[in-house]
C-alpha cells in the first residue's frame, strides 16, 4: 500500500498536533455503520498502536498506522489532501473520492 500526503494536508495534521506525541492512523471506521462494508476511513490521532491489528505504512510524511483486517477496503495508491473550500481532509485514490470529508479525531476514546 502507497500513501501519500499533499503539501496542504501535511500543514493542516502539523496544526491540529501541535507537537503533540502520538501516531496518525487511517481508521476504517465502523460503528453505527451497520456492517462492515459500510465504514467510513476517518483520520485519528492515537496516543499508542493496536498492538494486535495496526500496521505502520511509510509515507512521504508522517508512518502513518492501518489496520491491517481492513486494508482489503482501501486501494493500493491512497492520497491524503485537505480541502480548504470545505475545511476538510480528502481521501483520494487514482480512480475515486473515496471520502470527500474525512474528519480528524484527535486521541478518540478507544
Amino acid at each position: 500500500m502507497k500513501i501519500q500526503f499533499t503539501d496542504a494536508a501535511i500543514a493542516k495534521i502539523n496544526d491540529k498536533i501541535a507537537g503533540q506525541e502520538g501516531h496518525l492512523k487511517l481508521k476504517y471506521d465502523i460503528d453505527g455503520c451497520g456492517c462492515v462494508v459500510s465504514g467510513i476511513p476517518t483520520l485519528w490521532y492515537v496516543t499508542k498502536p493496536d498492538e494486535v491489528d495496526d500496521v505502520t505504512i511509510e509515507t512521504n510524511r508522517f508512518p502513518i498506522l492501518v489496520e491491517k483486517s481492513k486494508t482489503v477496503f482501501l486501494d493500493e495508491e491512497l492520497k491524503i489532501d485537505f480541502s480548504t473550500s470545505s475545511n476538510t481532509f480528502q481521501l483520494k485514490s487514482p480512480g475515486q473520492i473515496i471520502n470527500g470529508r474525512m474528519n480528524f479525531i484527535l486521541f478518540p476514546e478507544e
